[in-house]
């Protein structure tokens, strides 16, 4: 994704991107669905896009209501207003953003080649050459870094440096298959997550009427390949919502396929995001917990900021060291924001109790305050020159 919307923006800014894909076309897509925050949707904006028909597959969900095990309300948040043009916070499976995306960068006359996976890269002051690791290179002036969690630019960048982080949290998903058993409430628009007894769990019900959903079992280790079967991941969820005044269980057992389990991670502050021909965007440079909601709006704000930069500024690096200024502090607040909302899932039977008890009163002085999260959804990138003022801005209270 960030790679596709990086392109996009250079493209804009008057450079001939060429972008490369670690997958096969066709090849199946990691994970189930996400959310675009309205910041991402105004980046989308800003790239020239038209969000609707960017996300024409996804569907609108501005509405965010919370809950504990026993079924009792304790919250509801305005997941933003709407951003330019109108569209809303919106749902969509991965594969349909990742699909989309590249589709935009397809039509503008960007190459795109599949199956090459960056392993290194060598630099020099005129320019910089990436290796893939089917022994192939490519050359340019700019190399940028979109190859997420576990970026071999990244590492080429920092020998040594940071590593992911596990969160203490496993990921699933999936959409449903047949009718829920159990009674839903079918209000469109609204993202409804519960803090179950053993798991936390969130649900949508789509326009169709099938059900996307996910969970975030605790877990004390990070999953490794072969703790699972398909058959006992899925029993293992339908057990852990057992006793949960939620349609949790039956959401499962009405799912065709059960996704998962993945590990969620993030990655602690990055030491050095570029050098004079390189850069990382994205989760290569700072990925954040699931439950920020914010890492496709993330990379989508880091590609606008690039093209931005790169558009004024004549000589490679200093782009480079502007975009940097323009959005460090910004994201390693975010990371600390998501890592602070996947706390709470993981939260024992006393801290439940805590929890469940000061939510509604939280809930309370937010809702009172005049937009609380205008730091985070209200966002907009600053024009190029605009730098020194949107830095103040992000240092404000709260900020890093």
């Amino acid at each position: 994704m960030a790679g596709a919307v990086a392109a996009i923006a250079l493209h804009r800014a008057g450079r001939q991107p060429h972008l490369y894909e670690s997958r096969r076309p066709g090849a199946a897509e990691q994970g189930a669905f996400l959310t675009v925050a309205v910041n991402g949707l105004n980046a989308l904006r800003d790239l020239g896009l038209d969000p609707a028909r960017v996300l024409a597959a996804g569907f609108a969900t501005p509405t965010l209501v919370l809950s504990n095990g026993r079924g009792r309300r304790l919250a509801e948040f305005a997941l933003g207003g709407s951003a330019a043009g109108g569209t809303a916070t919106t749902t969509i499976r991965r594969a349909d953003l990742y699909a989309a995306l590249r589709a935009e960068a397809s039509a503008l006359g960007i190459p795109i080649g599949y199956g090459r996976r960056a392993t290194g890269f060598t630099e020099t002051p005129a320019g910089v050459t990436v290796s893939f690791d089917d022994g192939g290179t490519a050359e340019g002036e700019l190399l940028v870094g979109a190859d997420g969690l576990r970026s071999a630019i990244r590492a080429g960048l920092n020998p040594g440096g940071p590593r992911p982080a596990y969160l203490g949290l496993l990921n699933a998903g999936g959409f449903t298959s047949r009718p829920v058993a159990a009674a839903l409430d079918m209000t469109p628009g609204v993202t409804r997550m519960a803090f179950g007894r053993r798991s936390f769990f969130g649900w949508s019900v789509a326009p169709d009427g099938t059900v996307w959903w996910f969970a975030n079992p605790p877990s004390r280790e990070p999953v490794r390949p072969g703790d699972f079967t398909p058959q006992s991941w899925r029993a293992h969820l339908i057990g852990l919502f057992a006793g949960d005044d939620l349609p949790a269980a039956e959401i499962v057992r009405a799912t065709g396929e059960v996704l998962g389990p993945w590990n969620t991670e993030d990655l602690p502050s990055v030491p050095v995001w570029r050098s004079g021909r390189a850069v990382l965007i994205g989760d290569a440079a700072h990925a954040v917990s699931p439950s920020s909601e914010q890492g496709a709006s993330m990379a989508m704000e880091d590609a606008v900021t690039l093209g931005r930069c790169l558009a004024a500024r004549a000589e490679v690096p200093a782009a480079l060291a502007e975009y940097e200024r323009l959005r460090r502090a910004r994201v390693e607040r975010v990371v600390a924001y998501g890592r602070r909302n996947g706390s709470g899932k993981t939260a024992g039977p006393i801290g439940a109790v805590v929890r469940d008890a000061m939510f509604p009163l939280v809930a309370k002085v937010m809702s009172s305050r005049r937009n609380p999260d205008g730091w985070l959804l209200d966002h907009r990138v600053p024009r190029v020159g605009e730098w020194r003022q949107a830095a103040s801005r992000e240092d404000g209270p709260g900020g890093t």
